[in-house]
C-alpha cells in the first residue's frame, strides 16, 4: 500500500503516513483491479462501500431506459466515490461507474469510517470532517457542470467548461480528462458536432487542441 499517496488525498489530509497505517485496518479495506470499460458499479446495485481510485480513473455514466446516456463526471486518482450512496442504507444506484482506463480502486467501509472504532483511533473524527468537505466540493462541481449545460448554444457549453478547466489550472494551457466522446456525453451534445464546433473555433484563432490537450487564446 502506497501510504504516502494516501496521505496526499483529500480523504486522508492532515494524517500522517503512519497515522494511515494504524487506521487503515479499522476501515476494512478491499483492493480490486478493473480493466478499462469494466463497470465497477451497476445502476441498481447496493452498497455499503465508498471506492477510491489509487490508478487510473472512472467515469459517472448516467443511462435513460433505451440505453442512450451521458458522462456524469469523472473520478481521478485520489478521488472517491459511491460515498452518498454508501451513506444510505439500501439506496439503489442510479449511475452505472465505469473504468475509462486499466484502474486500481480500494474500497472502505462507510460505517467503519464514520463510526468509532473499538481502538478508539483519534484519526475518525479527522476523516468525517474530510469526507464532508468532499462533499461539499463534489456539490460545487455538479452546480459548476449545470452552469456549463445551461447554455443553449454549443460554442457556449464548450467556452464554459474550457474556461473553468484554465481556472482550474491556473493556464491557458491544459489537458482534459475527457476523450472527445466523453466530453461530448458530459456536455450533453453531439460528438461531430462537439468536433465541428472545435474545429471552427481552431481556425477563428480561438483555441488550439490536440486530443486532451488544449491551449486557449486571447481575442
Amino acid at each position: 500500500m502506497d501510504y504516502k499517496f494516501l496521505s496526499e488525498t483529500n480523504l486522508f489530509r492532515g494524517l500522517s503516513e503512519d497515522d494511515i497505517k494504524n487506521v487503515l485496518p479499522c476501515l476494512r479495506p478491499v483492493e480490486r483491479s478493473y480493466k478499462k470499460n469494466e463497470i465497477v458499479l451497476n445502476r441498481g446495485d447496493v452498497t455499503d462501500k465508498i471506492g477510491m481510485v489509487l490508478k487510473g480513473g472512472v467515469n459517472i455514466f448516467v443511462a435513460s431506459y433505451w440505453g442512450q446516456g451521458q458522462i456524469f463526471g469523472h473520478v481521478n486518482p485520489g478521488e472517491i466515490f459511491a460515498e452518498n450512496y454508501a451513506a444510505i442504507p439500501g439506496k439503489e444506484l442510479l449511475c452505472d461507474v465505469i473504468a475509462n482506463h486499466d484502474s486500481e480502486i480500494l474500497f472502505f467501509d462507510f460505517s467503519a469510517l464514520v463510526k468509532t472504532c473499538q481502538k478508539s483511533c483519534p484519526y475518525h473524527n479527522e476523516l468525517i470532517l474530510n469526507l464532508i468537505r468532499i462533499a461539499a466540493r463534489k456539490n460545487l462541481l455538479f452546480s459548476n457542470r449545470m452552469i456549463h449545460t445551461s447554455s443553449k448554444s454549443l460554442r457556449g457549453r464548450i467556452s464554459s467548461y474550457l474556461s473553468e478547466q484554465a481556472t482550474i489550472n491556473n493556464s491557458n494551457l491544459f489537458s482534459i480528462p475527457f476523450n472527445r466522446q466523453e466530453l461530448a456525453d458530459y456536455l450533453n451534445v453531439d460528438r461531430s458536432a462537439l468536433s465541428n464546433e472545435l474545429s471552427k473555433m481552431q481556425s477563428e484563432g480561438l483555441l488550439e487542441f490536440y486530443k486532451n490537450s488544449f491551449k486557449l487564446n486571447k481575442k
